[in-house]
């Protein structure tokens, strides 16, 4: 049977998302409806949530003087409800302080120690609290985390456990050199070949917080002498936190399930977070014994009027803040339509509204008001509602999409809204005889062997804005038409 396991990366709750996290969160939640469409509902999956432990959100928490689980509940809440305002169509929105993802974490945990690739040592180096990572000398920009060139780099000296990834260095290269379609876009695969380079063992516990995951007791016959076999070490966050991806389809819960949809088809996440994907992740499944994702897609950033979105800049958006003034598929379209999804790309309000007014006001709801008052007027009645073919739409916009250029594919059903148009002005039924208009109407509804119809494109922007395209489906299901309101009004 075949099926879609798309997930998109847990967001840190030291803060709640803003437009940069939600631009991952609409491109997976395309990619899921397009495969809902073409699998089934049923056998697509689709797994978004928050990162929930850790030392930064145990900081953030104290700043607030409030505990741990109260704080991140309290972000993880207001991240669901940003999420929520896209209509973005998750399975499950995991939280790594649910009860049932411990237990993967620390199933995992044991079955990587009992591979041998498990170690207690001293790390003495370089740690970004921001990016809560371990740095070598040689990835730091001038003595500063490459992504959070704003704050001090941490000196740590802590007694750990150790995972051997450089074990796995010369598995990792190999995997990435004979599954070129494993990390999208290729040029990202040669990073990630380089770093795997100089891979190096890395602590996967903590001591100095208490906010974690503890370290499961060792079993006394995988003990080596003089290692601690207490919980007293917290499990490194991003070992933690890449477990959620077993964990969301039930991992050790629902074995039916985790069957159907394990391995994931497609892990989408920020340029940031690639190297723990590409690399910790893959090494960590196969030191336990489990199936490697099938590919890895690497999102660009958004920055707003040239600027990186940042609090310290000032110019952070929370997806709301724009959904309540121009409605969620507003939204969607903006960033769907008008960014590369891999590439770094520059927005700001004004070419939303432009876009708004242009597109969707001007564009596709003049293009609906037009053709349900020229259906209204001339008292058309369908009884026939769709084509006997394949969506033609759908057929094309396909490779683009299963090649996840959603900006193309988006400009593609674009095409057709404006194809409907031409035709409309062409043939001008508001001039024909009653029957000959009604012919006319009826292939702009329905479609003809040279024509999309507006029904298909309906069904095409079910995948993109699907409140839009419900409020079409729901204008045209006939057998009597009759005009509405604007979909978008002129603002």
């Amino acid at each position: 049977m075949s099926k879609f396991y798309i997930t998109t990366a847990i967001d840190y709750v030291n803060d709640t998302i803003h437009l940069g996290h939600a631009f991952q969160k609409i491109a997976a939640d395309v990619l899921a409806r397009y495969h809902r469409i073409t699998l089934g509902k049923d056998n697509v999956f689709f797994l978004t949530g928050t990162d929930e432990y850790g030392q930064k959100a145990e900081k953030a928490a104290k700043l607030e003087n409030i505990p741990p689980k109260e704080f991140v509940k309290k972000i993880s809440d207001s991240d669901q409800k940003e999420q929520d305002s896209l209509n973005i169509s998750y399975n499950r929105f995991i939280r790594t302080t649910d009860l049932d993802h411990a237990e993967v974490v620390k199933e995992i945990w044991n079955r990587v120690q009992k591979n041998g690739d498990v170690y207690s040592g001293e790390y003495q180096g370089s740690y970004c609290e921001g990016c809560e990572a371990y740095y070598v000398k040689e990835d730091l920009i001038k003595g500063k985390c490459p992504v959070h060139p704003t704050l001090e780099i941490k000196i740590v000296k802590e007694q750990n456990y150790f995972f051997k990834w450089s074990k796995y260095k010369d598995f990792l290269i190999d995997h990435i050199k004979k599954n070129p379609d494993f990390i999208y876009p290729a040029h990202r695969a040669k990073e990630m070949l380089e770093f795997a380079k100089n891979i190096k063992d890395i602590p996967i516990s903590r001591s100095n917080f208490t906010w974690g995951i503890p370290v499961p007791a060792r079993n006394a016959s995988h003990s080596d002498a003089g290692e601690p076999e207490d919980s007293k070490q917290i499990i490194y966050v991003w070992f933690d936190a890449l477990v959620n991806y077993l964990t969301g389809v039930g991992f050790l819960k629902d074995k039916e399930l985790f069957a159907k949809f394990w391995p994931a088809d497609v892990h989408i996440l920020g340029k940031d977070n690639l190297r723990w994907h590409a690399l910790l992740w893959p090494a960590m499944l196969k030191s336990a014994g489990i199936e490697l994702p099938k590919a890895i897609l690497v999102n660009g950033f958004l920055n707003i009027n040239g600027q990186k979105i940042s609090k310290s800049v000032g110019n952070v958006i929370r997806p709301t803040d724009w959904v309540k003034k121009y409605g969620a598929d507003a939204v969607r379209y903006y960033l769907l339509r008008y960014t590369n999804l891999t590439d770094d790309s520059d927005i700001s309000e004004e070419k939303l509204l432009q876009a708004y007014n242009a597109d969707l006001a001007n564009g596709l709801g003049n293009l609906v008001a037009r053709v349900a008052k020229l259906c209204e007027n001339n008292n058309l009645n369908l009884t026939k509602l769709k084509q006997d073919r394949p969506n033609q739409i759908l057929e094309e916009i396909k490779p683009l999409l299963e090649g996840f250029k959603l900006n193309d594919a988006l400009s593609y059903v674009w095409g057709s809204i404006k194809g409907l148009d031409q035709y409309i002005n062409r043939e001008r039924p508001w001039q024909k005889e009653l029957i000959e208009a009604n012919k006319i109407l009826s292939n702009i509804v329905i479609g003809s062997e040279a024509l999309t119809s507006l029904n298909e494109i309906a069904e095409a922007l079910k995948i993109f804005l699907p409140e839009t395209a419900e409020k079409i489906e729901g204008q045209f299901c006939g057998p009597k038409i009759i005009s509405g309101k604007p979909l978008f009004p002129r603002i």
